[in-house]
């Protein structure tokens, strides 16, 4: 009987992860199939794949042929109809790719690539997955969301007028301020601006919108249960400006956030912006939690730099790691750090690294809103 409670209890404790599939014809599938064929993932979470029975089946085949994998799918219409056991991997099938737009399985004797790349048809399956995940977690049917590529210019061709996940989840939650954070291990960064062109994005750094990711990053700590952050606030130009040598933005944008931030009690060790060029060695160093970015790159560069490992001896991957956050929703929504890997669907040769971890990471994000 204790046995029995105990099982009862660590069954409650798993939250159910809905995992959009991302591009049917991108890696999304093969590395969701990969990632799923973890028993011990199971000990952590119930998973769910919101995406197309015609994609997993075919990556299903991919994983049996390529790694040896042999597991059985669950077709559900809801999260409450889940198994959620090793072995079997609970699908909610919204039937948007029909079976000649993937390769026949009983034809398959090598994997390889598809071949399709960004199509409309892939565009608006993957937008779709991803609203049903958002669904099911604004209703309380799942407790996390983790999110699987998805091509930019796909669902641009599809109609749909976004410039990625992040702008999805703000538009379909109606989220005024939010912000993308990125992690690998313990080098955590969010951005002022994300998706718009260099130019742009100077012109994005503002006081009020500098304040907002600093207090959003030091919210999305604590959400992670680090009582009291610390906050590290890049510069924008080189040497945070030399007082005006080599731009203004640091003096009359960046440091009044700073102070405004500070006078509300959150901490930043420096008081001012730090040179970018020396921000994130101290960030590996400890002496941040989190780095406040001022556009795309600034972040999303060493960041990518610490998670992707290339093999030039074998001309492979050894490593694709690294988790994209949304900070600032109402619902949690943890991602992969790479693209749909279109020229990879299909070869069996894509890594699940990063999707294992941001689904670890919306588990933890769980556990820690609880006990909040």
């Amino acid at each position: 009987m204790p046995t029995e409670g105990c099982a009862d209890m660590n069954n409650l404790m798993r939250p159910i992860i809905g995992i959009s599939m991302g591009d049917p014809f991108g890696n999304g599938p093969e590395i969701t199939v990969r990632a799923l064929a973890d028993e011990k993932l199971y000990e952590r979470c119930k998973p769910l794949i919101v995406g197309d029975e015609t994609s997993i089946n075919y990556a299903l085949k991919v994983a049996e042929k390529v790694h040896g994998i042999h597991l059985k799918l669950n077709v559900i219409s809801s999260p409450a109809e889940g198994k959620y056991t090793y072995g079997t991997i609970d699908l909610m099938d919204l039937k948007l790719i029909p079976a000649d737009a993937i390769p026949d399985t009983s034809e398959l004797n090598e994997p390889k690539p598809f071949g399709v790349g960004a199509c409309a048809l892939g565009g608006e399956a993957a937008f779709q997955y991803v609203v049903k995940v958002i669904q099911l977690a604004m209703e309380h049917q799942i407790d996390a969301t983790v999110t699987n590529a998805l091509s930019k210019e796909a669902i641009n061709m599809a109609g749909h007028h976004y410039s990625g996940h992040t702008e999805i989840y703000a538009d379909y939650t109606d989220t005024p301020k939010y912000t993308m954070m990125l992690a690998h291990g313990d080098l955590r960064v969010v951005h002022v601006s994300t998706h718009v062109s260099l130019r742009e994005a100077c012109d994005r750094v503002k006081k009020d919108r500098v304040l907002d990711c600093i207090r959003i990053a030091n919210e999305g700590c604590k959400a992670l249960g680090i009582k009291e952050p610390k906050i590290g606030v890049a510069g924008l130009n080189p040497h945070c400006g030399e007082n005006g040598m080599f731009g203004w933005e640091e003096v009359e944008e960046i440091q009044p956030a700073i102070d405004a931030a500070m006078a509300e009690g959150i901490i930043i060790p420096e008081k001012k912006p730090t040179p970018p060029d020396t921000i994130f060695s101290k960030a590996l160093g400890g002496w941040y939690d989190i780095v406040v970015a001022m556009y795309h790159d600034q972040g999303h560069i060493p960041l990518k730099v610490k998670g992707f490992v290339y093999n030039r001896e074998e001309k492979h991957w050894e490593a694709v790691e690294g988790v994209n956050v949304t900070l600032g929703l109402p619902v949690i929504r943890a991602s992969v750090d790479h693209g749909t890997g279109i020229d990879l669907a299909g070869s069996g040769r894509s890594s699940e690294l990063s999707l294992v971890n941001a689904i670890d990471y919306a588990i933890h994000m769980v556990h820690a809103r609880k006990e909040s």
